[in-house]
């Protein structure tokens, strides 16, 4: 049974939510404050969490940087009314995988659940190759360097595959937000900024590899 860590501080929202989810089939842990959450997180295994941001003594964006602390790959989806595009951003910044404004439909966090869970299945195909002296491991999700290993979330290792198995043209915006996020809004393009700054980070150590932004059209993965 997949266990969802929920976060939730708001008491009547997050009974709705956990029963709903619980009706589904999900094995649902509530907690109400960032302190408790992070506590249930390192002592045990979940397989999702649905955060809020609005949290007493931690914040959602906080406990998130706490959880890939421990766990770069468990999606981490966050529940918030903080709408504001920057509010958006700083949740990928901080280690989130995807971000719902409420109010919200439970089909649709039924149907982000579900993006999630099958993603993370598949996410972890053996999917090997080389990336100028990288290594991806697609089982780990990870990117090895020497001696260096850098593991990647589900998200960035999926922007990440899809860059490298298009290398050979330039993969549009819009392409790349569709397979990734299921859209291709405004909001969608300035979190897919986010993770492409964080995938070059990762490959800085060599000079040859490059993530190339052709503006207003898309990236390519070019090895020079």
């Amino acid at each position: 049974m997949t266990r969802i860590l929920l976060v939730e501080d708001d008491p009547g929202l997050g009974f709705v939510i956990k029963d709903n989810l619980t009706r589904k089939q999900f094995d649902v842990k509530l907690c109400t404050d960032g302190d408790e959450a992070y506590q249930c997180f390192i002592s045990q295994s979940f397989d999702l969490c649905i955060l809020d941001v609005m949290l007493p003594k931690k914040d959602g964006f906080s406990l998130a940087q706490s959880f890939r602390t421990k766990d770069q790959n468990i999606p981490i989806l966050f529940v918030t009314a903080k709408g504001l595009i920057e509010d958006k951003i700083m949740g990928f910044e901080s280690g989130g995988d995807d971000y719902i404004v409420k109010p919200f439909s439970m089909e649709e966090l039924y149907c982000r659940i579900d993006v999630f869970l099958r993603r993370s299945t598949n996410s972890k195909s053996e999917d090997f190759f080389s990336i100028g002296s990288y290594q991806f491991d697609g089982n780990s999700i990870s990117l090895v360097h020497k001696n260096e290993t850098k593991i990647l979330t589900q998200k960035e290792a999926e922007v990440l595959k899809l860059l490298y198995h298009n290398k050979d043209r330039v993969l549009k915006r819009e392409e790349i937000l569709k397979a990734i996020w299921g859209d291709d809004d405004y909001f969608m393009g300035r979190s897919l900024d986010v993770f492409i700054s964080k995938l070059r980070k990762y490959l800085k150590h060599d000079a040859t590899i490059q993530i190339v932004n052709y503006h207003g059209v898309g990236f390519r993965l070019e090895l020079l």
